[in-house]
């Protein structure tokens, strides 16, 4: 995680100072519009382009975040993850993932209930409402796969 960190503090790092570039950059294009021409677009001075500069910068101020965040957590845990290790070997990061059923067909149940639910709100908010019931049933479905049938615990 400490390399993790490190990666984030760089990439916030360079989101800013590419926000600063840009601003200064689009601060000095304006002003080369504004000489060429004083009166096309009525502005007396350059003006930010307030959209791509906050961009960067709250693409940094995220950047950040993230950093101090795994940062903090590689500090508390104390532990070292094996990509932090340089004689690591693959199978070291190689952990559990969760228990997934090859042949159920709950997920795509879910999945086509939940593409009607969206359907509905965005066309006609009644099939919404006839979604939602599909929705509940296919997450209890889903759920409770494991407590019936063939494969019950």
């Amino acid at each position: 995680m400490g390399v993790n960190a490190k990666l984030f503090w760089i990439l916030s790092a360079f989101f800013t100072l590419l926000a600063v570039v840009y601003t200064v950059w689009t601060l000095l294009y304006g002003a080369q519009d504004v000489a060429q021409d004083p009166g096309a677009g009525g502005t007396t001075g350059a003006v930010i382009e307030w959209a791509g500069s906050l961009g960067l910068l709250l693409a940094g101020a995220a950047s950040a975040l993230i950093a101090f965040f795994v940062g903090n957590v590689h500090r508390s845990q104390g532990g070292e993850l094996p990509e932090d290790r340089i004689d690591a070997e693959i199978d070291d990061g190689e952990a559990e993932q969760g228990f997934f059923s090859p042949w159920s067909w709950w997920p795509v149940t879910l999945a086509g209930a939940l593409a009607l639910l969206f359907l509905g709100i965005a066309v006609g908010f009644w099939v919404a409402f006839i979604a939602a019931g599909f929705v509940v049933i296919a997450l209890v479905g889903w759920v409770f796969e494991y407590y019936r049938g063939n494969f019950a615990h």
